[in-house]
């Protein structure tokens, strides 16, 4: 099993609900997992799930896209053989990577090893933090089974993103990886993500996926 969300970037609207969200699931103050420092000034804190917005092409042909990015999950996450304490790890049962707050020692090797630049550090409890997949919810037996997902899933408004289980062929995400010729981002760094997106349909002015590529390497 490897669990991951499908996003389509055709849907996206950059409405960053997802990241509202996120934040909404996990944050507690300054002790949550996203802590928000000072709340009702700024948006401080982390943000585990961000959206960038991309456009390209020139007046009157200008085409928009945005892309939501947090942990890819990666099969061959880099960030997992560099920590020096075993503090990351990616779960054998259903492929979630996640950081053992008891071990984490803040060292932030991962975060130099991460390609995607999606791990934060917490200054207050210094340890690094990711994305979980929200395994809480979708571990969560007392919860419906249609509530067993990702907080940013459940909230696009667009049904912009499905989760599921990538290596179960009959699943949604499955499908539509194989139908609509998903596709994971920087795959030449070979971590494998197992996060995918669907691609922007043709139009003058949308956003390559090199333009993408080149995006991505400078911020991270």
């Amino acid at each position: 099993m490897q669990l991951t969300i499908i996003t389509d970037l055709n849907k996206c609207v950059g409405c960053k609900s997802c990241q509202v969200s996120c934040k909404e699931h996990n944050t507690s103050g300054d002790f949550g997992p996203v802590p928000d420092h000072d709340p009702y000034r700024e948006a401080e804190g982390m943000w585990w799930n961000r959206v960038i917005g991309m456009e390209a092409g020139e007046y009157p042909h200008v085409g928009v896209m945005y892309l939501p990015k947090a942990c890819m999950h990666c099969y061959d996450a880099p960030c997992v053989p560099v920590c020096p304490t075993g503090a990351s790890y990616k779960r054998d049962d259903n492929g979630v990577v996640l950081v053992d707050y008891e071990a984490c020692i803040g060292c932030q090797l991962c975060m130099w090893a991460c390609p995607y630049g999606v791990r934060e550090f917490d200054e207050h409890e210094g340890v690094v933090k990711k994305c979980t997949l929200c395994i809480d919810r979708i571990e969560d037996e007392s919860l419906p089974p249609e509530d067993r997902q990702p907080a940013c899933v459940q909230s696009c408004p667009t049904h912009a993103r499905t989760f599921g289980d990538l290596e179960d062929p009959d699943s949604a995400v499955a499908h539509l990886v194989a139908e609509r010729q998903g596709f994971v981002l920087l795959p030449e760094l070979g971590a494998r993500p197992a996060i995918h997106y669907l691609p922007r349909r043709h139009a003058p002015g949308i956003v390559d996926p090199e333009t993408i590529d080149r995006v991505l390497g400078e911020g991270s």
